[in-house]
């Protein structure tokens, strides 16, 4: 360690030396290499201060005494300095942890998401679901069983980050371990509601609104927890009708029943369910009205369901500048046949 210590005050002597006497550009570039090394060895910014005065008091006959005392005043400044630097230093690594585990995180949490195409000649469907940051609280399935009765769902977790990855996951393999429950969308519910009040904080819960689509009788059977109404589409009469349903909230209670409705959906017939991230896009500094959404759709609806979704994820993005202020999940299931 003293060795190291004789190397630096000998390397920062010639370099001082070099460049009073000459003032040259050279100099100054060695003294940039310098830092370098200074920093590989772990000096101190007061350290560094300790290191030119003294090498600057054995090179100057004599230095006035106001000078020597400033250096000592600069010393102090250098050592709150240090301390706030290393600290900084600290931070910023630990930020950089914690970025790197979101990035596993977001991965993960995408991974939990349906990425197939369901093939159903009978059926179109769309989905888009974009997370305002690095997570979402969003979450969205599909599904199609042997009978291909196709199950559709969309939740909310009020909450961010983390803690909203983890619930989506709850929710995910509680969804995969219910196969005998996803024709009966009351049913559904009441199990998950049971799953999300044992496993999650007080302060946490998660809307959800859950339907099933049968291809024998052509009726969507749905049911919801709290969840942002979505609509249906009647192709006949060219109007949308809001797709109500009265539940709680999961997790809140323990003992609670769903009521399950259901609607016959005719050829060009379509749902839309969506997350409140939707509603709550701002359209001219105002939140997007209800009736402003489905005149969009409407605007859209010759297109297939995928080109629907991302059409209207397009203009409200764009209407608000390209900053979404909340997850934004959008789908739309239609009858083709």
């Amino acid at each position: 360690m003293e060795d190291t210590k004789v190397s630096m005050y000998q390397l920062y002597r010639d370099m001082l030396t070099s460049y009073l006497k000459n003032k040259s550009e050279h100099a100054l570039y060695h003294a940039q290499q310098f830092s370098k090394e200074m920093m590989e060895k772990d000096m101190s910014p007061e350290e560094t201060v300790s290191l030119h005065l003294s090498v600057f008091q054995e090179l100057a006959e004599e230095l006035p005494e106001e000078v020597v005392d400033s250096f000592d005043l600069l010393l102090e400044v250098m050592i709150g300095y240090g301390l706030a630097y290393r600290e900084h230093q600290s931070l910023r690594d630990r930020q950089r942890q914690l970025e790197s585990e979101l990035n596993v995180a977001a991965r993960m949490q995408k991974s939990l998401l349906p990425s197939g195409e369901i093939s159903l000649d009978s059926m179109d469907l769309g989905i888009i679901s974009v997370p305002a940051g690095k997570m979402s609280g969003d979450y969205y399935d599909y599904m199609l069983d042997d009978d291909h009765n196709i199950g559709v769902a969309v939740a909310d977790v009020i909450g961010k980050g983390v803690p909203a990855a983890m619930s989506m996951s709850m929710i995910k393999y509680a969804m995969d371990t219910l196969p005998e429950k996803r024709q009966k969308p009351g049913k559904m519910l009441e199990s998950l509601n049971r799953v999300v009040e044992r496993n999650i904080d007080s302060d946490m819960f998660i809307t959800m609104m859950y339907g099933c689509y049968n291809p024998d009788t052509h009726h969507f059977c749905y049911a919801s927890a709290g969840h942002e109404p979505g609509f249906v589409y009647n192709a006949t009469k060219d109007e949308f009708k809001s797709l109500e349903a009265k539940g709680l909230v999961l997790g809140v209670s323990r003992k609670v029943s769903y009521q399950e409705d259901s609607i016959p959906l005719q050829v060009d017939d379509f749902i839309v369910l969506l997350s409140d991230g939707v509603t709550e896009c701002r359209v001219n500094g105002e939140f997007i009205e209800r009736e402003q959404l489905v005149q969009m759709i409407r605007q859209y609806k010759h297109l297939s369901a995928q080109q629907i979704v991302e059409e209207i994820y397009q203009d409200l993005e764009k209407a608000q500048e390209f900053q979404l202020r909340d997850d934004f999940t959008l789908l739309i299931l239609r009858r083709k046949v």
